[in-house]
């Protein structure tokens, strides 16, 4: 049969326009015009004051914690249900991870939870240096409510908006609430470069020191002068084009996946199996992913996924939890209460082909084994 992905890259047309330009006049190495260019269009996009291309998503959250001076010894508060790009960068600069669960409406960061970890913390007079929130699978967090906290308590936030480029919250986006955001255009992102990524921010001078340390900290003198650590993370000038014709048919491709996400809604209307993530009042997601909870939990989710690899399409769980993973079992872990939910949404989610390219046709068989996989599932679970 015909392999359905998950998400994988459309490409608009326009980018071997960008790209031949940059072979045509030799700009293959980092930097160049269409970096630039790709910049500027992002600046105008996102509405952010400044923006930086970078080599990745996870490069801009190095860059984040690193500009704003996160070091060996602090704390950075990280959402727990997101992928492990999101929590790697805080080792990256020697500090330590404290994760935070999820609400169960748009499966993102907790107000309450933070805001107990925040009380905590002040309590023992350790707040964290940066709090770091995700927009899961292209959902906008309470974003509002968790910046409130955070300029409560005189922390600075950062968005990890890898996921959610086209997301908005009455007309601003996200990755602009925060002191820095980041995107990722990785293979899979709702645009990419192939791979790469941006950091952003309405503090100007945030990043030109951004920046700075991209280009490994050197001074500006004629010979090299460093008087610190940087590191190479800049995006190549043939990455960039191809982000520049990507980013021209970004409104496209958020629709699109917007209408996959609703005829998935529509088609399981009637089916006891959906629980999807939650818009909040006034918001746009771009609904990188459909993402829903099964009732039948882990196993059943399980058996469906891999129902659905017979049939040659590709479905995934949700992401297992930081807190749940072994190389960060001992750092501290606060929910809102004694419900685990992060836990909950990992065991019980899963995220279904989503591709901005699927045509109807492929979208209705998902659909049809994903229902007969659930038929199969109750029958069986009444034989039992």
């Amino acid at each position: 049969m015909k392999h359905i992905p998950l998400s994988i890259p459309h490409l608009s047309g326009q980018e071997i326009r960008y790209v031949t330009e940059a072979l045509e006049t030799n700009w293959v190495a980092p930097l160049g015009p269409n970096v630039e260019a790709f910049e500027a269009a992002m600046k105008t996009y996102s509405g952010a004051a400044a923006t930086l291309a970078t080599s990745s998503g996870t490069a801009a959250i190095h860059l984040a914690l690193a500009t704003l001076g996160v070091t060996a010894g602090d704390d950075v508060f990280c959402q727990s249900l997101t992928f492990i790009a999101s929590t790697n960068p805080i080792c990256y600069v020697g500090a330590r991870p404290v994760l935070i669960d999820s609400e169960t409406e748009t499966w993102n960061m907790s107000p309450v939870a933070l805001r107990r970890a925040m009380i905590q913390a002040a309590t023992r007079g350790r707040l964290p240096k940066a709090v770091i929130v995700v927009h899961l699978y292209g959902v906008v967090a309470k974003i509002e409510e968790i910046a409130a906290i955070c300029e409560e308590y005189d922390v600075p936030l950062i968005e990890d908006a890898a996921e959610s480029l086209g997301s908005t919250v009455n007309g601003r986006m996200t990755g602009t609430f925060g002191t820095f955001g980041i995107y990722s255009f990785n293979g899979n992102k709702i645009i990419t470069t192939s791979g790469g990524g941006m950091l952003v921010s309405n503090d100007t001078s945030l990043i030109e020191r951004a920046f700075y340390l991209a280009t490994q900290a050197r001074q500006p003198v004629l010979h090299y002068e460093h008087t610190e650590v940087g590191f190479n993370y800049r995006m190549s000038n043939v990455s960039a084009g191809i982000g520049r014709g990507q980013l021209e048919v970004i409104e496209e491709r958020v629709e699109a996946r917007r209408t996959i996400f609703n005829r998935y809604v529509r088609a399981f209307d009637t089916v006891d199996a959906s629980h999807y993530q939650q818009e909040i009042e006034g918001s746009r997601a771009n609904r990188w992913l459909t993402a829903l909870t099964l009732p039948g939990g882990m196993e059943q989710r399980d058996l469906l996924i891999q129902q659905l690899q017979q049939k040659n399409i590709e479905a995934r769980p949700a992401w297992k939890p930081m807190h749940l993973q072994p190389v960060y079992r001992d750092v501290p872990y606060i929910t809102a209460n004694e419900e685990d939910v992060s836990r909950r949404l990992f065991e019980e989610g899963i995220c279904l082909p989503s591709a901005s390219q699927m045509s109807f046709t492929d979208q209705a068989l998902v659909i049809r084994f994903v229902r007969q996989g659930l038929v199969e599932d109750v029958r069986r679970n009444v034989q039992l």
